[in-house]
């Protein structure tokens, strides 16, 4: 089993485990003393936004190898390849329109742990150590904190990474992508919109123009794939469609994810929906929204904003996300309506 401990994840479930629940500057914020930034509540200390989205591999994948605590070797030091996943001969699957997913045929099962916090639908643990060849993993967003993220949750391998948009909040834990090619020996393959394909290109250059590198040097190994609004991507058996959001004047990209009758959507860093996106986020289980703190602001979701949204999408259960220090996680969650939730790092949704 490539990872650590037995995974939570149920037989054919989809299953979102939050990496991140923090804002732009994370909570505790540097010199900070307020009693959301002292506070001794684990579900108070917010990395940076990212979740990592799971379900089991259709047993017609091929496993990608394997290598165990493989370390870069001196000839492993040099520029990817950057043509397309056919020329690299890697599994990536290619982009598609798609219908819904073909169910999956008699899945292994993994054992669930008890789940806490008054919520059935939740387990929380080290869900992300699952074994390669049984369970996909999907990246949305490679935050400043990744490495640390991965290492608490046990991630050793992701199957592709999504983009919702370039702030810093969102990419810049890029370069650790490198470390899942060391362990996986494999390209990995990225989706975003043009405009941050564009963005990585301008702020990574030495990853997406290695040849400009005065030195031969480890970097990551991806593949990137440009995303529309709208469009929907088939991948391991699962639907993926991205969202048309916005966030303050910019256009940002959220994620729902279909899998065995399955639904969960993931929108951080919104300020409104457009119309045509509300037809997309019907008949959710899951819906994880950005709710910022209970001030407005220019580019975020309240708190009120949030459960207006809910209100109208009216998914099974809802999760908030990218919360500033405004907000003390025990203080807001027994005013919450059912179904609703406060996201803390580290917790662990099952549909």
């Amino acid at each position: 089993m490539l990872g650590g401990s037995a995974a939570t994840i149920l037989p054919m479930s989809l299953e979102l485990v939050f990496l991140g629940t923090g804002t732009s500057a994370g909570v505790p914020m540097i010199g900070c003393d307020c009693p959301v930034c002292t506070s001794d509540d684990p579900r108070d200390r917010r990395s940076r936004p990212s979740v990592l989205i799971r379900y089991p591999r259709p047993r017609k994948s091929n496993p990608r190898p394997r290598k165990l605590n493989p370390c870069p070797r001196k000839d492993d030091a040099r520029p990817p390849e950057v043509d397309t996943p056919t020329a690299r001969g890697t599994s990536s699957p290619p982009m598609a329109m798609s219908g819904l997913p073909t169910p999956i045929s008699d899945p292994q099962s993994l054992t669930p742990k008890p789940a806490p916090w008054d919520d059935p639908q939740v387990a929380a643990g080290g869900a992300a150590g699952a074994d390669e060849e049984r369970v996909c993993q999907f990246l949305i967003d490679t935050t400043p904190e990744l490495r640390v993220q991965a290492i608490a949750r046990r991630m050793n391998y992701v199957d592709g990474v999504f983009f919702t948009h370039a702030h810093a909040d969102h990419v810049t834990g890029l370069d650790d992508l490198r470390r899942f090619n060391a362990v996986m020996d494999k390209a990995i393959p990225i989706y975003a919109d043009r405009a941050t394909l564009d963005r990585l290109a301008q702020m990574f250059t030495y990853i997406f123009e290695p040849g400009r590198n005065v030195n031969p040097t480890f970097i990551p190994n991806l593949i990137p794939h440009a995303l529309e609004a709208g469009q929907e991507v088939e991948l391991e058996g699962a639907k993926w469609t991205a969202l048309s959001l916005r966030h303050g004047r910019l256009p940002v990209l959220g994620f729902r994810v279909d899998f065995a009758g399955q639904a969960v959507a993931y929108c951080t860093d919104v300020s409104s929906i457009p119309p045509e996106t509300y037809p997309l986020l019907e008949n959710l289980d899951v819906l994880v929204i950005d709710a910022l703190r209970y001030r407005h602001h220019p580019t975020h979701l309240t708190v009120e904003q949030a459960l207006h949204e809910v209100d109208q999408i009216k998914p099974k259960r809802a999760y908030f996300t990218h919360i500033a220090h405004d907000i003390c996680h025990a203080e807001l969650q027994e005013k919450l309506p059912a179904g609703v939730f406060l996201g803390y790092d580290g917790l662990n949704v099952i549909c």
